[in-house]
């Protein structure tokens, strides 16, 4: 039997596996072409605003809207070269979920460092959820 791993370790071992993005680098892969992913749920949404071009899905259909082989996959899931950011509030979520996508073999998936609490500190443009 394996001995229980706390969320902290998870964390810490499951980022090592990948470099995450600042705001500001999270926006320049945005417009470098790399797809920004919202996985906020809605009254974050409407309490917060958007990122403007960001993707929303929430987190329960991540995987399967990002699959390039799923049935269910949005159009912007080309393949598994895309480059994609997972948003989530405050950066925890967005790294389960960035190392979810790494195990669909999404290798150039990361997630964004203080996740949307960060872009909007740091001046990034939001708009307000429709």
């Amino acid at each position: 039997m394996s001995t229980p791993t706390g969320i902290d370790d998870l964390l810490e071992r499951i980022r090592a596996g990948y470099t995450r993005l600042d705001a500001e680098q999270a926006e320049a892969a945005s417009r470098a072409g790399a797809l920004l992913v919202d996985i906020r749920y809605q009254a974050l949404r409407e309490r917060d605003g958007l990122i403007p071009g960001a993707l929303v899905i929430e987190r329960n259909e991540l995987e399967w809207r990002l699959d390039p082989q799923g049935s269910h996959r949005v159009p912007q899931a080309t393949g598994h070269d895309i480059q994609v950011v997972v948003i989530c509030n405050e950066g925890y979520a967005s790294s389960l979920a960035a190392a979810s996508l790494h195990a669909l073999g999404l290798h150039n998936a990361t997630d964004l460092v203080g996740g949307f609490q960060a872009w909007k500190s740091a001046g990034l443009p939001t708009t307000e959820a429709a």
